[in-house]
């Protein structure tokens, strides 16, 4: 099973082009993890503060690991996002088949 973290979340406005920046700071970093499947944010197309972040791991002790070195190792660098943040974000982690995460390719 893959574990996919999901993370909704809004800058405070003024700050939201550094959120974004620090926010795919920490995709990129957990991408080149073993373990991390994929990662990337999403802005909202109407409301500019407003972001989707999404992280696929190969397991849940993957996404334990590399959840555990951003904090470890990138927060301390730049201080970290809450600051930034307008307010708690909303964070799901699910379980997902990986037969199924992966599409079919067209013919």
């Amino acid at each position: 099973m893959y574990w996919i973290e999901t993370v909704v979340c809004s800058g405070h406005t003024g700050k939201e082009a550094r959120l974004f920046r620090m926010l795919e700071l920490r995709q990129e970093f957990k991408r080149r993890k073993d373990g991390c499947i994929s990662a990337w944010v999403g802005r909202n197309n109407e409301d500019k503060t407003l972001f989707l972040v999404h992280s696929v791991f190969a397991s849940q002790k993957a996404w334990r690991k590399i959840s555990s070195e951003v904090i470890e190792q990138v927060d301390p660098k730049d201080g970290g996002i809450e600051s930034l943040l307008s307010g708690p974000p909303l964070v799901g982690v699910f379980e997902v088949d990986e037969s199924k995460f992966h599409s079919k390719s067209s013919e």
